[in-house]
């Protein structure tokens, strides 16, 4: 079991190699938008082999972990950028951290724009692959994005992140619009 460490015995715990454990901190953006008064968010795929064949639950809002003496918002868009390509701006709206099932925080903050996913050229990242082969090989971090209407954005995001919907339907005045007209004939739903 790990204790902490009080403060100002960082040395004393980096001397017995038991320095504590920082908590990861991450910021992203949340994208959306109104499509015929329905609500609609931009979530990104994660790249590589391990979410290859994965959707439902996988898709995140575009993210990153916080750098040392970089801000919250600053790190946010640099994140976004990182994984779409593509700049951000406009007027931000903060919304509530979340505490993810790993133990990570993420901030978060909604804006109103429009990106289209076609567009989207990710940075990569490099890993061993296949396991044990030895072998390097790149693959991006982004590997798609889409737009989203809300009760789809549940079923796809993160577990960790659909707190984010939810704070956003309340902030950004979506009411009963922000789902759409469903009936059990309609082709686009399963």
């Amino acid at each position: 079991m790990r204790h902490p460490v009080p403060a100002g015995s960082e040395k004393a715990a980096s001397d017995r190699g038991t320095l504590p454990r920082r908590k990861k901190i991450s910021a992203g953006i949340l994208v959306y938008r109104f499509t015929l008064d329905v609500l609609e968010v931009f979530l990104v795929h994660p790249g590589g082999p391990f979410w290859a064949k994965r959707d439902r639950g996988s898709w995140s809002i575009p993210k990153g972990e916080l750098e040392e003496g970089a801000g919250l918002l600053q790190t946010a868009k640099r994140e976004f950028r990182e994984e779409t390509g593509l700049p951000i701006d406009g007027e931000f709206i903060a919304l509530t951290p979340l505490r993810q099932p790993g133990g990570k925080l993420v901030h978060a903050w909604a804006v109103n724009g429009e990106i289209d996913p076609s567009c989207v050229k990710s940075n990569t990242f490099s890993m061993e692959w296949p396991p044990r082969s030895g072998m390097q090989q790149q693959f991006p971090e982004v590997d798609r994005a889409q737009w989203f209407a809300i009760p789809e954005a549940v079923e796809k995001l993160l577990p960790g992140q659909r707190g984010f919907l939810e704070e956003l339907k309340q902030k950004v005045g979506a009411g009963p619009t922000a789902f759409p007209a469903q009936t059990p004939h309609d082709p686009k739903r399963r």
